[in-house]
């Protein structure tokens, strides 16, 4: 028993740093724009089917990684520059919809590219289960795990201690006095965009050794990743790195002890009670209004 609980604790774990990176990047722009971006899981999706393409077209594995993540980079550039700069002003409502759109358009490139194809490509170092206390790991899930929190580690210091990331605080908090302190608030923003869309990309690029990549498989990433962001408290990083790690580990437990076919079920049933209880998130701070 004690076996079963750690594999499903460990496999919770991993998926939950993909959740959780996914998270970070609706965090990010969230914080940055005061935009939900539903297309965030597409970038995942963009991520993991490149490398897989560009490998299969002889491109070593760290030049094809780099690769992916520049052309996803790039399209995060893209969606600020030509869907949400255009926009700004609209309302939160409005923002959601062009967001919603550019996903369903980067699904519909993305199947005239790759079809319906699913894609897999072989694990960076080898798939050789290793033994820990009777639970098995495979070594992609070391490397989703271990890389997940030295990207996390790296944008909290992105953030504190370097001038840029502060910048990118300090548009978050108040753009109009980040104006007039002298930052260029839509290089911010375009900034944003830009490091939601490569952590996005690397979260593909991490998950895909293990799983299958297909044109639509960014569709349920995305709404995990939203859940995360919501479930630690929208517009908190660590929040959505919390919440990921959550909402995967209630998925594997899920699935584990009760059935497969409900872990969705089950994880978004316990994240509706902990709002109902906390609607702020789990490090979400409360808003009190003086009247």
């Amino acid at each position: 028993m004690t076996e079963q609980l750690l594999q499903f604790l460990i496999t919770g774990i991993t998926v939950g740093s993909i959740y959780a990176l996914v998270g970070l990047g609706f965090a990010i722009i969230y914080n940055s724009s005061d935009v939900i971006n539903f297309s965030q899981g597409e970038f995942v999706m963009i991520g993991a089917i490149s490398v897989v393409s560009f490998i299969s077209l002889g491109v070593p594995l760290i030049f094809a990684i780099i690769l992916s993540i520049i052309i996803t980079t790039a399209i995060g550039f893209s969606l600020y520059q030509f869907a949400i700069k255009p926009a700004r002003g609209a309302t939160v409502v409005a923002s959601i919809i062009i967001t919603i759109g550019v996903s369903i358009f980067l699904r519909g490139i993305a199947l005239l590219i790759w079809g319906k194809d699913f894609y897999a490509m072989e694990p960076f170092s080898g798939a050789e289960p290793l033994r820990f206390y009777g639970a098995t790991i495979l070594p992609q899930n070391i490397w989703i795990i271990a890389t997940t929190i030295l990207l996390v580690i790296g944008v909290l210091l992105f953030f504190k201690k370097t001038i840029y990331g502060k910048a990118m605080v300090a548009c978050s908090c108040d753009k109009k006095a980040a104006l007039l302190m002298g930052i260029n608030v839509k290089k911010m923003l375009l900034l944003s965009y830009g490091l939601s869309a490569s952590l996005g990309a690397l979260a593909g690029v991490l998950i895909v050794p293990i799983t299958f990549a297909s044109y639509d498989a960014g569709i349920m990433l995305g709404l995990k990743g939203f859940s995360s962001a919501i479930l630690g408290g929208i517009g908190n990083p660590l929040g959505a790195v919390l919440g990921g790690l959550v909402l995967g580990i209630l998925e594997s437990l899920g699935a584990g002890f009760i059935s497969s076919g409900y872990k969705d079920a089950i994880a978004f049933i316990i994240i509706l009670l902990v709002l109902f209880v906390r609607p702020q998130g789990l490090l979400g701070q409360s808003h009190t209004q003086r009247v």
